[in-house]
């Protein structure tokens, strides 16, 4: 049982970029942030990557021993040694299929709260989609929290820029983050996962650091157009995508060069989010950006010229760009904890305020 009040809360994220582990302590009770801990970041090495990456699209009862050995190693590393009370633990997602399978993160917590020796709070997605959510985004709690510390007044976006692009509207006049119109949050399209798997098809490297090959491309408005005739830009949100959902971004570019095929994948991503910022309630004052896409300056240079609104990275108003879905599965490990919901109707879909999550405790 937690203590009441503002507590340590430890989370951690391992996302559909498969770069690494990202883990941050945040003190909170569950609603609002009284502050930020220490963080820490246990990448991927190449081989862990290549086993990850063989797991991807892979069900619970197949034969996933070599992956999960992997997630469960990374998470001990990242978490162990950081004073926390509770731990949000994510897992890493193989497969999301919202109406059809259901939502796949793979990870143990019970084994990962005996190895930590505190509670740790999982399987957050599951119980959304059995009511009939997405499961997906879960952060936009987190991100109604964050515009209030911030002390936003008016409406505000939060866009994660991970290996797919979410992104959450937040209007902070509401009083909590399960308010009917406080939040509408969904994902825009693919991001940084397909440009990824360009990078190490045709490369052997894992990203496009700082756009530098992008920089050098142009736009193949061809492909681009192709791009935009997706169905899914259509559909009104809530809705979420797989990791792979948008795999045809690599055949659409596989008959240009190296750099104008990055180029055009940063325009991919770029227009989706402009396609998603179509769907906002009202327009936001700014929009804050978090997850790797923020380093990529071809990418926000492309945001910031399509978009009515000024575009930035969440350290422009003191957040952590890249632990940010660390914190935010802290803070849901905590309204887990203490019954509260963490997901609405407006952010995933789902028909009721739900909360997530499976409690697994040390000595159980």
């Amino acid at each position: 049982m937690l203590k009441p009040g503002i507590i340590t809360a430890l989370g951690a994220m391992s996302g559909t970029s498969l770069d690494g582990v990202d883990a941050a302590v945040i003190r909170t009770d569950g609603e609002v942030i009284d502050g930020f801990g220490p963080s820490r970041y246990r990448p991927y090495s190449d081989a862990e990557r290549v086993v990850l990456k063989a797991a991807l699209g892979r069900w619970p009862g197949e034969d996933l021993g070599a992956a999960l050995d992997v997630v469960q190693r990374a998470h001990e590393e990242a978490l162990g040694g950081l004073d926390a009370e509770i731990v949000g633990f994510h897992g890493q997602t193989l497969a999301h299929e919202p109406g059809g399978r259901g939502t796949h993160q793979l990870g143990d917590g019970a084994a990962l709260a005996a190895a930590l020796g505190k509670p740790v709070v999982w399987d957050f997605r599951s119980s959304d989609v059995r009511l009939g959510g997405q499961g997906a985004p879960l952060a936009p709690f987190y991100h109604f929290a964050c515009a209030k510390w911030i002390g936003a007044r008016a409406p505000v976006g939060f866009l994660n820029l991970g290996g797919v692009g979410n992104l959450t509207w937040v209007d902070p006049s509401k009083p909590g983050p399960e308010a009917e119109g406080a939040l509408l949050a969904f994902d825009t399209g693919p991001a940084n996962a397909p440009l990824n798997d360009l990078m190490q098809e045709r490369r052997g490297l894992s990203c496009d650091k700082d756009g530098a090959l992008a920089r050098e491309g142009a736009v193949a408005e061809g492909a681009l157009e192709l791009f935009l005739d997706e169905g899914y830009f259509l559909k009104i949100p809530p809705k979420s995508l797989d990791r792979n959902d948008f795999s045809v971004m690599l055949d659409l570019v596989r008959e240009l060069d190296d750099a104008d095929a990055a180029a055009t994948m940063c325009a991919m991503a770029a227009s989706a989010v402009m396609r998603g910022m179509e769907h906002c309630p009202a327009p936001p004052q700014a929009l804050y950006v978090t997850g790797g896409g923020r380093h990529n300056p071809v990418m926000m240079r492309m945001l910031s010229v399509s978009l009515d609104c000024p575009v930035a990275p969440v350290e422009e108003v003191g957040l952590d760009g890249d632990m940010l879905e660390a914190q935010a599965f802290a803070y849901l490990a905590v309204r887990v904890a203490r019954g509260l919901p963490t997901s609405a109707p407006g952010t995933t879909g789902v028909r009721a305020l739900v909360g997530g999550g499976e409690i697994s405790r040390p000595e159980a």
